[in-house]
């Protein structure tokens, strides 16, 4: 096991490095410190190639000039808040509105967007940290945040966040990284098979914003209970797949109680490559890549075609800012804020 550090780029003047840990089984991950960003995951599929399953770009150029939040961490607040606008102790803040002027979506972009502190600890794990300034993006709160990937030698991607505010505000990390199990240049994957440990999940009206309901998933495109294919229910005649063009939605994950649970996993259906992923927080988003147009080139020039790509982002549910009666997503100054989510690897036939 090792972590080797080197170049990637200048960002404005800054310097940005490349991480790489790879574990005793050759399985390998590169993280860049442009948004703390997952870049590169090198897995075995059943036949023992190693392939890289983050549909992405492979120079920082690409990340800044042509990224969609590919493999980044986002925040201050994961996701979407409606009109940018939200409420503590009586206080209104109002928030960037960086999607069609209307919605924050993902804190405005300033986590991914920014140049993060890296540092390896240890053989297998990289430290990165940022200091997010008080009213960036019109949220309160000088917050210095932190996260740690390790690739430990039971091919499990282990990623803890953690994070403090000086002022009470909001906080909701995830990572946004975009797979595709059966490698970044094998086209689409509807043929994906997926399971979620959801029962229920929130609809969204028209522009993304969860409409406050907590429905059963079940008899809808949106039971994954039992395995199936992403490709099964995506184009069917529903109000919710038409609001999200398809699936862009978050699921309650069942029997949450703060510990790490199973929420979600895949299986590509041409490398077998199985990925598993547990959290401890209540939710967990399905995007299936359906703003994606093929103008964009990725990774050795590969365009980024519509459902490429599929992503799990675990977070606290959508705009919970204006939902106090869901789950927790504010914290007083001092408080620390602390998640941990895994992706866990193996093959099946």
């Amino acid at each position: 096991m090792a972590v080797t550090k080197s170049a990637y780029g200048v960002m404005n003047g800054i310097p940005v490095s490349a991480f790489v840990i790879e574990n005793k089984n050759g399985l390998k991950a590169q993280i860049i410190e442009k948004g703390a960003t997952l870049d590169k995951l090198f897995i075995k599929d059943k036949k023992g190639n190693l392939i890289d399953i983050l549909v992405g770009h492979d120079s920082l150029e690409g990340h800044v000039e042509r990224g969609d939040y590919q493999g980044v961490v986002v925040g201050q607040y994961a996701n979407r808040i409606k009109d940018g606008k939200f409420t503590i102790d009586g206080k209104e803040y109002n928030v960037t509105l960086n999607e069609n002027g209307i919605t924050c979506l993902h804190g405005g972009g300033e986590y991914s967007s920014a140049v993060w502190q890296g540092e390896a600890i240890g053989d297998n794990a990289v430290k990165f940290t940022y200091h997010s300034p008080d009213g960036k993006e019109g949220f309160p709160g000088n917050v210095d945040v932190q996260v740690i990937y390790t690739f430990n030698d039971n091919d499990e991607l282990v990623l803890e966040y953690s994070a403090v505010s000086d002022k009470k505000t909001v906080i909701n990390l995830t990572n946004h990284a975009y797979f595709n199990l059966n490698g970044f240049d094998s086209g689409d994957i509807l043929n994906h098979i997926v399971t979620i440990n959801a029962d229920r999940y929130t609809p969204i009206d028209e522009i993304s914003i969860p409409t406050g309901e907590l429905p059963s998933v079940e008899g809808t495109p949106f039971d994954f209970t039992e395995p199936k294919t992403i490709g099964r229910d995506i184009e069917a005649d529903h109000p919710q797949i038409k609001n999200g063009n398809g699936f862009d939605h978050n699921f309650c994950i069942k029997d949450f109680d703060g510990t790490l649970k199973f929420a979600a996993s895949a299986i590509g259906d041409k490398s077998g490559i199985k990925m598993e992923v547990k959290t401890d927080l209540p939710g967990v988003q399905l995007y299936t890549g359906n703003f994606l147009n093929g103008t964009i080139a990725g990774k050795d020039g590969v365009l980024m075609t519509k459902r490429c790509a599929f992503c799990f982002e675990t977070q606290v549910f959508p705009d919970s800012p204006n939902h106090p009666e869901w789950h927790k997503c504010i914290y007083d100054a001092g408080e620390k804020y602390s998640t941990t989510t895994v992706f866990s690897f193996s093959v099946v036939d």
